[in-house]
């Protein structure tokens, strides 16, 4: 059975999704492209992927204590994905707004395949997500990322690097084997969910003048309002 595609969601706004690794940049990029759309006088909802409320303790304990198996992490992180859809990102798009998401449900495609899990089955749990008016995917070689990870010095996420999956002893190969799962996940499905591809290794004005002059048309005759709200 072929992974079905989502849903069109035809509400009166507009969902922009950043998509991609950790380190390649979208979150800065959705982060500017939310400003700039404000300061154009649209009325603009920023969203990262957080855990909600609902089942952050459960998570947080259930990593901390090593419990979390494939199937678990999924339902889990599928359950928190529903509870903030319906109470964060669903309201603003009937109102009108336009909505930058950093991350959507195609992370969770990604990460549970990359786990394991079979992928027709995480979307159908995922079954209520709408399909997003955009979805840039920020592409990026993984040793970019660690290269970037660790001149940021953050800490590296134990999930984050896979080690639960037991890739390797070592955090950084880890980091790079399961990163690298990922990043095939992200190049196999970014033709089927019609993603647009950004090339990442470029610089930060390079990309912004691309999302921008890629919404144009999406843009016109869209309704401004002069309001920007973040989801923090």
């Amino acid at each position: 059975m072929p992974e079905a595609s989502l849903p069109a969601h035809g509400y009166s706004g507009r969902l922009l999704v950043f998509e991609g690794l950790d380190g390649s940049g979208k979150s800065t990029q959705a982060m500017l492209l939310g400003k700039w759309l404000s300061s154009r006088g649209y009325r603009v909802f920023t969203t990262e992927w957080n855990s909600s409320e609902l089942v952050s303790s459960v998570i947080r304990r259930g990593k901390k204590k090593g419990l979390l198996t494939p199937t678990t992490f999924s339902l889990l992180h599928a359950t928190d994905f529903a509870d903030r859809f319906e109470r964060r990102i669903l309201p603003p798009l009937r109102a009108g707004y336009l909505v930058v998401c950093d991350r959507y449900a195609f992370t969770a495609f990604v990460r549970d395949a990359a786990r394991g899990c079979d992928p027709d089955w995480v979307r159908t749990i995922y079954s209520f997500a709408p399909r997003p008016d955009r979805v840039f995917y920020f592409r990026v070689p993984v040793q970019v990322t660690l290269k970037r990870k660790i001149a940021s010095r953050q800490k590296m996420n134990y999930y984050e690097a896979g080690m639960d999956l037991g890739l390797s002893d070592d955090l950084h190969e880890s980091y790079e084997r399961f990163q690298s799962r990922l990043k095939a996940e992200y190049d196999r499905i970014a033709e089927t969910d019609r993603f647009t591809v950004v090339d990442s290794t470029r610089s930060v004005e390079a990309i912004q003048a691309e999302l921008r002059e890629n919404l144009g048309p999406l843009l016109d005759h869209f309704p401004t309002g002069e309001r920007m709200v973040h989801d923090g």
